[in-house]
């Protein structure tokens, strides 16, 4: 993988991309890549995370990925006090089908600690967040108790996506795709994955647009799923999506700042329960 940037990569990303690698060094020499693949293989088996969403969407009902985060870069510390554990269960009871838990470090304040305590406070299958890279990262989400990783189409290569898939899949991981634009969306495509995450955030302005998953989501065949990811934040924002057949959704930063996020997601997605 000498190839570090994806040509399209905006800048954050790169920001990103490049502080990832050296954290991947200082990781590597710390704990092998040896001791990591062991780790992972003693794990129990992972906990299915596309097939809960499958099961929710059989049933033409939202399947919400909750995502737990401390902070993001454009808009700094989202909850403080932070206890992963509190708000997993608070999702579980809220009716998430998923969770999804920031670990990166330096720019969310993020931490894999996270991950194991939410995991461990409820039953669902959770999310790593973080900018994969590295096969060495994708065996350390296994090790640490992850059941499905994030490949971001933005900071990949085709190649990269699919080794990093690869590896996944074949240790027992689920896999999400992300993407915001055509381009992104035809290397997608080239994944075995069912789950397409559609970014309504433009990475370059921030600008957020729903319009971004209604013009992609006609090209996604219908095996697939859809997960639409960023700016929904009302009940309008939720009936649209599902008036289209997209019942895929992750959400974070509006329940993060609610006192209760899980009375916050069935408030919005869940009102009539």
């Amino acid at each position: 993988m000498s190839n570090r940037h994806n040509d399209r990569t905006p800048t954050i990303l790169r920001r990103i991309v490049d502080r990832k690698w050296q954290e991947i060094d200082d990781r590597k020499r710390r704990a092998p890549l040896a001791d990591l693949k062991a780790r992972a293989g003693d794990q129990p088996s992972a906990r299915g995370f596309a097939e809960a969403l499958a099961q929710r969407i059989r049933q033409q009902r939202p399947a919400v990925i909750a995502e737990i985060k401390k902070a993001s870069p454009s808009k700094g510390v989202l909850r403080d006090p932070f206890h992963p554990e509190a708000i997993a269960e608070s999702y579980e009871r809220g009716g998430a089908a998923c969770l999804s838990v920031l670990t990166d470090h330096d720019f969310f304040q993020g931490h894999e600690d996270n991950l194991r305590a939410a995991r461990a406070a409820c039953d669902l299958p959770v999310l790593r967040k973080d900018f994969m890279v590295a096969p060495y990262q994708v065996y350390e989400s296994r090790a640490i108790g992850a059941d499905c990783i994030l490949l971001i189409a933005a900071c990949l290569t085709r190649d990269q996506m699919q080794e990093l898939e690869g590896i996944a899949h074949e240790i027992g991981l689920d896999v999400l795709v992300e993407v915001h634009a055509p381009e992104e969306l035809d290397d997608a495509l080239t994944l075995d994955t069912p789950l397409v995450g559609i970014n309504n955030r433009n990475l370059h302005t921030f600008e957020v647009s729903l319009d971004t998953t209604f013009g992609l989501h006609d090209r996604i065949a219908g095996d697939r799923v859809t997960i639409t990811e960023s700016g929904i934040m009302s009940r309008g924002d939720v009936t649209a999506m599902t008036a289209r057949g997209i019942y895929g959704f992750l959400v974070g930063e509006s329940f993060m700042r609610a006192p209760e996020p899980g009375e916050q997601l069935r408030a919005l997605f869940f009102p009539e329960d």
